[in-house]
C-alpha cells in the first residue's frame, strides 16, 4: 500500500517548490558555480558538498548543462581528488573553473598536496564529459592561499589564470594552457584600498594573526566587456558579500567599484561569477537555502541583471524565483531522467562518463521540468528506460501540478525500455511532474523518458 504520510510529505514539498527556481539544482549540493557558454549550451562546473558535511567535506567536482536556464541536466561527477596522484585524496575539492581552448577542455582546480600544502591543479579532456586526466602530473603552482582559480582568455587568445585567498595572484599562461609564460605575481594594487576596497582587520592564517587587508577575500572571476576588465569576488571577510573592481588593462590599474550582492543567505561564503548567455546577463552564486543546507552544504543560485549604461554592475538582489526560461523542452525527443528544474527525494549517480541515472528513488519522490511543449497534437505513447530495478513501481506524469489524474504512466518491474500508456491528452506548454509510486523500499533507477505522437 502506498504510504499516505509519504505522499503528504511529497505534496508539501511540491507546494513549497512550485514557484521557486533558486537554488537551481536541489538533488545535490553544488557550491562555487562556474558557468561556461559553449555553442547553444551553458555548462555549469561546480564543487560538491557532501550531504553530511559539518565542515568543508568535498571530494569531487560535478558538471551540469542547460539550454533554457531552468531545466538542468546532470552530466556526471567527472573529476575527483584521486584524479591527481600527487594530491591528498578524499577531501579538499574546492572551487574550480573550466574552459575550452583549441579543441581541448581544461579544468583548473585546487586541492591539497599529500603533505597538506595548498595547490592548483589542471585536468584536461577532449570533451566536457571526459574522460578527464591530470594534465601535467604535478601541481601547477603551490603556495599558501593558492585556491579558487579562475581562467580568463583575452580577445587576442591569450589565457590568464587568477586565484587566491588572503592574496591575489595572476599569471599569463602559455598556449599549452598548463604552464606560465613568465611566472606569476600579485595582482597590482591588491593591497591598495582604491583598487580593492577599504582596509579592514582580517585573519591571515599564514601568519596566525589579524592584519589590515583590502575588501578582496577570495574566489575571483575575471571577464571583459566593451574593453573593460572586471574582477568579481567574495569580499569583506566572513561573512562574505560579492564585490567587484574594474581595470582598463589586464595588468590594472584596478578600481574598487563596491558591493553588487549582499552576504549570502544561510551561508558565510558566496562564490560565483557572471556570464552572458543568449543575450542575457546572469550572476551565479551559492547560498545555504537548500533543504538541510547551510555554510557547509551550499547550493547554486542565479539572478539575471542588466549592466548600467556606464558599464557598471548594478546591485543584484536575491530572489527565490530565479530567472525566466529561455526556451521550451521537447518531450518528443529523449529526455534524460536527470534533467530537471527541481526535485524531491531522488539522488543522482556518482559516476564519470556520459551515461547517468536518477537514483535512490522511493515512493512519493518526484522530478519537475519547466516549459515542456507538447505542441498541438496529442501523444500516443510514452516510453521510459530503467535500470537496477530493486522493487516494482509506477512512474506517473502530471502537468502543472500533481493533483488529479496523470496524463501518462509506466509500470516498472524490469530493467531496460518499457512502454507505458497515455491516460489523457496534453497539448500546449506545461510544467511536467514525474512522480514515483511504489512500496516502502528503494524502487529503481531511471535513465530517460520520451513521448511519441
Amino acid at each position: 500500500m502506498i504510504s499516505r504520510k509519504i505522499l503528504f510529505a511529497s505534496s508539501m514539498a511540491f507546494s513549497l517548490n512550485a514557484m521557486a527556481q533558486n537554488p537551481v539544482i536541489d538533488a545535490i549540493y553544488t557550491p562555487d558555480p562556474a558557468p561556461y557558454v559553449y555553442g547553444d549550451k551553458l555548462y555549469l562546473f561546480v564543487d560538491h558538498d557532501e550531504d553530511d558535511a559539518v565542515y568543508f567535506k568535498m571530494k569531487d567536482w560535478i558538471l551540469f548543462s542547460t539550454e533554457d536556464m531552468v531545466n538542468w541536466t546532470y552530466l556526471g561527477t567527472q573529476v575527483t581528488t584521486e584524479t591527481f596522484d600527487w594530491a591528498a585524496h578524499g577531501d579538499r575539492a574546492w572551487a574550480a573553473q573550466a574552459v575550452e581552448h583549441k579543441g581541448k577542455w581544461y579544468w583548473y582546480l585546487c586541492c591539497n598536496t599529500a603533505d597538506g600544502k595548498d595547490a592548483l591543479a589542471v585536468a584536461v579532456a577532449d570533451s566536457p564529459q571526459g574522460p578527464w586526466k591530470d594534465a601535467i602530473g604535478k601541481p601547477l603552482a603551490i603556495g599558501y592561499g593558492f585556491i579558487d582559480p579562475t581562467i580568463f582568455i583575452d580577445d587576442d587568445g591569450t589565457p590568464y589564470l587568477f586565484w587566491g585567498n588572503k592574496g591575489f595572484w595572476y599569471g599569463k599562461l602559455n598556449d599549452d594552457m598548463v604552464s606560465f609564460a613568465n611566472g606569476y605575481k600579485q595582482v597590482p594594487g591588491y593591497t591598495d584600498p582604491k583598487s580593492f576596497g577599504e582596509l579592514q582587520s582580517k585573519m591571515d592564517w599564514s601568519i596566525g594573526k589579524e592584519r589590515m587587508m583590502t575588501q578582496y577575500e577570495e574566489g575571483p572571476w575575471v571577464t571583459k566587456r566593451n574593453g573593460i576588465y572586471y574582477a568579481v569576488y567574495p569580499a569583506g571577510g566572513v561573512p562574505e558579500y560579492m564585490g567587484y573592481s574594474t581595470a582598463p588593462t589586464i595588468d590594472g590599474p584596478w578600481t574598487f567599484r563596491g558591493r553588487i550582492m549582499d552576504e549570502a543567505q544561510n551561508s558565510f561564503t558566496i562564490h560565483g561569477g557572471n556570464v552572458n548567455y543568449k543575450g542575457h546577463d546572469y550572476m551565479f552564486y551559492h547560498n545555504g537555502m537548500l533543504h538541510n543546507g547551510g555554510g557547509f552544504r551550499r547550493a547554486t543560485a542565479v539572478e539575471e541583471f542588466t549592466f548600467n549604461a556606464d558599464g557598471s554592475i548594478p546591485f543584484i538582489p536575491f530572489t527565490k524565483e530565479g530567472v525566466k526560461p529561455l526556451g521550451t523542452l521537447n518531450p518528443y525527443e529523449r529526455v534524460e531522467a536527470e534533467t530537471m528544474s527541481s526535485s524531491w527525494g531522488i539522488k543522482l549517480d556518482h559516476k564519470a562518463g556520459v551515461d547517468h541515472y536518477v537514483t535512490s528513488i522511493h515512493n512519493g519522490d518526484w522530478v519537475k521540468l519547466r516549459n515542456v511543449d507538447f505542441g498541438d497534437k496529442e501523444a500516443t505513447k510514452i516510453t521510459a528506460c530503467f535500470a537496477n530495478v530493486k522493487n516494482s513501481g509506477v512512474v506517473e506524469f502530471y502537468i502543472d501540478n500533481i493533483d488529479g489524474r496523470p496524463i501518462a504512466s509506466v509500470d516498472v518491474d524490469r530493467n531496460n525500455v518499457t512502454e507505458g500508456k497515455i491516460i489523457k491528452a496534453a497539448t500546449g506548454i506545461h510544467d511536467v511532474y514525474v512522480l514515483f509510486r511504489g512500496g516502502y523500499e528503494e524502487l529503481f533507477d531511471m535513465d530517460w523518458w520520451k513521448f511519441t505522437r
